[in-house]
């Protein structure tokens, strides 16, 4: 069964698109080449409402639910992906943790102007020991009074430099879960200090920095939902998140073949196009067969959500396979566009070295399967546990 969008769904895919086309595409390689943070083009999609779409009207959001976000977030990947992860970031996971778990002043104070482009969010989990398993953190938040003092360091946190305001995870207790807790940091707080700024392979308008904090004072209000539910306000956002991400690629892979169409036409080889041979025919045709079942995957996933069922399974497909798919893809556009493909003059160098990190990004793709087999045999878990019990 085909998917069917909504017209108004259609129209905030092809408002993102025109942005995007317009004002991304043209600026991405130079972007990309000196590691320029896009803030001029990040003001202007705050302006345009893409940096609050999940978030409600009552906190100056636009709400335009989650299957046109994934429509829109493909459209900036589609030009500019370094621009497109600091969208999924700050929309997916940071704005939606604010108005799950935030105060009604947290929510004044920080989503309203998030949700207008005014504060970019960034979300600290990971550490230099701990990624895939965040139970193995150990930066600390210690309770002095009405304030909690951190300690510790927090790596690769995109927009960590550039960012407003950041979602930090700390430890309030020695082990477990419930020992995690949430607290929103900005800038301005003493015992802050970005760190190392990462020289990445791919993505590269995007910061991706280290924070340190050495006795960093934050007050007790600045905690995001009660002590100890820092796990759960990471875990609420995942799904979001790798949807974000699964977009992101989905966009990715959607350029790259585009590039590869339009090359084929063009490139003269035995005297006549390149796309008149069948080799490149069924390239072409693999990539496309791709990026279409990526697509349905994404955008189930994102209806699902939007109907408010559990869509933790279909988020892992997503994202999975999407990522996967984009780096097959761009690997293919690069073939097709023979040695060119291998330099910076074509874009399907740069689609190249954004999609790698994809399969990472919001939980590797291992970590995905491990969601997905576990979804498949929650059945046989659950006899076993009756079982047991009996």
């Amino acid at each position: 069964m085909g998917f069917q969008i909504s017209k108004e769904q259609q129209m905030i895919q092809q408002m993102a698109r025109e942005f995007a086309r317009k004002e991304l595409a043209e600026k991405a390689a130079d972007r990309d080449k000196n590691h320029e943070y896009p803030a001029d083009s990040l003001k202007k999609m705050g302006e345009l409402g893409l940096l609050g779409m999940l978030v409600s009207e009552t906190y100056g959001g636009e709400d335009m639910g989650t299957v046109a976000y994934s429509l829109a977030l493909s459209e900036i990947a589609y030009a500019c992906a370094s621009t497109a992860v600091i969208m999924s970031v700050h929309n997916s996971i940071c704005c939606g943790s604010l108005e799950r778990f935030g105060t009604e002043e947290q929510k004044e104070t920080f989503l309203r102007p998030m949700a207008a482009g005014e504060i970019i969010g960034a979300f600290a989990l990971t550490e230099p020991e701990a990624g895939s398993d965040p139970q193995s953190m150990a930066c600390t938040a210690e309770k002095d009074g009405n304030h909690y003092l951190i300690n510790g360091t927090k790596r690769f946190i995109t927009s960590g430099k550039n960012g407003g305001v950041t979602i930090l995870l700390a430890r309030t207790a020695p082990t477990g879960s419930k020992g995690i807790t949430a607290f929103l940091i900005t800038p301005d707080l003493p015992g802050f200090e970005v760190g190392r700024v990462e020289d990445k392979m791919g993505q590269c308008a995007s910061d991706t920095v280290d924070l340190n904090f050495t006795n960093c004072r934050v007050p007790a209000s600045r905690m995001l939902g009660k002590e100890g539910e820092g796990f759960l306000v990471a875990m609420s956002g995942l799904d979001a998140g790798r949807i974000g991400i699964a977009s992101l690629a989905l966009g990715i892979g959607t350029a790259a073949l585009d590039e590869a169409k339009k090359y084929a036409r063009k490139r003269e080889q035995f005297g006549k196009p390149i796309s008149e041979f069948q080799g490149i025919r069924w390239m072409l045709a693999d990539m496309a067969m791709d990026v279409e079942a990526a697509r349905l995957l994404v955008l189930n996933a994102a209806a699902t959500k939007e109907r408010g069922e559990n869509c933790t399974a279909q988020a892992s497909m997503a994202k999975c396979y999407a990522s996967e798919m984009a780096q097959r893809v761009t690997g293919q556009g690069i073939q097709i566009h023979g040695g060119y493909g291998y330099t910076k003059e074509y874009p399907v160098e740069r689609f190249y070295r954004d999609a790698r990190i994809t399969t990472i990004y919001e939980g590797t793709n291992q970590v995905q399967r491990i969601v997905i087999a576990n979804d498949l045999m929650k059945d046989q878990k659950k006899k076993r546990k009756n079982k047991t019990a009996a």
